[in-house]
C-alpha cells in the first residue's frame, strides 16, 4: 500500500446550513437572556439590535449557501497543503497542529505564507460527501508532513 504523503487529496464544500440554524438557535436564547437580564434597558436595546443583525445576517447566509463563491476547497500534493476560495484560487496553506478531526466536524486553522496570523475553518459533515469527509479526517489524522512549514 503506498504511503499517505505520495497520495494526492482534494474535495470541495459549501457552508453547512445546519450549523447556521444551529448559531441562529444560540442567537436566539442569547437574545431571550438579554431580555431577561437584570441590565439597564439602554444596554439591552443595543444587545438586542446587536443580535437581531447576526439573526439576520445568518439567515441570509443560509439563503445564500448554496452560491459558488462560497465554495471552499483543500488539496494535498507533493508541494503540500493549498487552499482554495473563488476569490484567490489555489494558494498554499500550513496547517496548524491544533486542526481538528472528528466525525461530525473538521476544524481546519491555517496560515498562508505571507500572513503571520492563523485563519479557521469548519467542515461540518452536512457540507460535503459523507465519504470525502471521511477522507478528509484520514488525511488530517495520518498525513506525516500535515503541519510542516509551506514550500
Amino acid at each position: 500500500m503506498p504511503s499517505l504523503h505520495r497520495q494526492h487529496f482534494m474535495c470541495f464544500w459549501q457552508p453547512s446550513i445546519r450549523l447556521s440554524w444551529a448559531v441562529i438557535g444560540v442567537l436566539v436564547l442569547a437574545s431571550v437572556a438579554a431580555v431577561l437580564a437584570a441590565i439597564a434597558a439602554s444596554v439591552k436595546c443595543v444587545l438586542l439590535l446587536l443580535l437581531a443583525l447576526q439573526i439576520y445576517a445568518q439567515w441570509l447566509r443560509i439563503n445564500q449557501a448554496q452560491q459558488p463563491r462560497l465554495r471552499m476547497g483543500l488539496k494535498r500534493t507533493a508541494q503540500g497543503w493549498q487552499m482554495w476560495s473563488s476569490q484567490t484560487g489555489w494558494r498554499p496553506v500550513q496547517l496548524r497542529a491544533d486542526s481538528m478531526a472528528i466525525p461530525a466536524l473538521v476544524l481546519l486553522r491555517y496560515r498562508y505564507p505571507e500572513q503571520w496570523f492563523y485563519r479557521s475553518a469548519a467542515v461540518p459533515f452536512d457540507s460535503l460527501a459523507q465519504d470525502s469527509h471521511r477522507r478528509l479526517r484520514v488525511q488530517l489524522k495520518f498525513s506525516r508532513r500535515r503541519w510542516q512549514a509551506v514550500k
